[in-house]
């Protein structure tokens, strides 16, 4: 059963709403020509639909994204997202799922699960004392601009995934400096990764980014969901500010 009513009107959510049911194919207008006020309505794989509040990025208010949270959304919304990107990683014939902090790490496990492997392989942001610093990179987020961390990797994992086919999972990849970082890093230690599998492609911004790290990784990027970037229209709806978007 649902944790919330089945809200199908835009208007009845209230914030913690969002995120909580997988609703039917065609609940919620979407399409071309399409603008949404509070809601935008992200299609699964399959046409089901999970509804996410659109928030109104830090500067004039002109710009704003749909938003995925993981760590708040039921737990039918979360399975939901690890069975279509589990689906999407198995194409890579991953051997180890490695996941990144924080929202990616439940998802890493979920999809690990889901491909029978015995574990999967965290990143890390917190410093452990036998870490090298020599495996991290610094790293930031369109969700959190002003609080740079570095991202770590855990020297000890190192004999789990040299020379294997790996896949690295996230929640949302959005401008791509999150992922740009996780890759240089994994460059550190002698790892390419063969796939990179989202919750959420958000907007087109990350092709750009992840393209001049390396020109061949955008075509191995894929996510359950895809949602546009926005803009706000004369009348104070939001539309999709002209870019192309796409499931990668």
């Amino acid at each position: 059963m649902p944790l919330v009513p089945d809200r199908t009107s835009p208007h009845d959510f209230r914030p913690h709403d969002f995120w909580q049911v997988v609703y039917p194919a065609g609940t919620f207008a979407s399409g071309a020509g399409q603008a949404w006020r509070d809601l935008y309505p992200a299609a699964l794989p399959d046409g089901r639909q999970i509804a996410l509040p659109i928030r109104v990025l830090p500067g004039d208010g002109s710009a704003a994204v749909a938003s995925l949270i993981v760590n708040q959304a039921s737990f039918a919304v979360e399975d939901a997202l690890c069975d279509a990107m589990a689906e999407r990683a198995a194409r890579f014939e991953p051997e180890v799922v490695i996941g990144v902090p924080t929202l990616g790490l439940p998802l890493a496990n979920g999809v690990a699960r889901r491909l029978g492997h015995d574990r999967m392989v965290a990143l890390g942001t917190s410093r452990k004392f036998w870490y090298d610093d020599g495996l991290s990179e610094p790293m930031s987020s369109i969700t959190s601009p002003a609080h740079a961390k570095r991202i770590f990797l855990d020297p000890r994992m190192l004999p789990l995934i040299g020379r294997r086919r790996v896949v690295v999972v996230d929640d949302v990849i959005s401008s791509g400096a999150s992922i740009r970082a996780v890759l240089a890093l994994l460059a550190k230690a002698g790892i390419t990764p063969v796939g990179i599998v989202a919750a959420m492609l958000q907007g087109e911004r990350w092709r750009a980014t992840l393209a001049d790290f390396d020109p061949g990784v955008p075509a191995i990027v894929t996510a359950a969901l895809a949602s546009p970037r926005l803009a706000r229209s004369e009348d104070g709806l939001w539309s999709p500010e002209g870019e192309a978007f796409s499931f990668g």
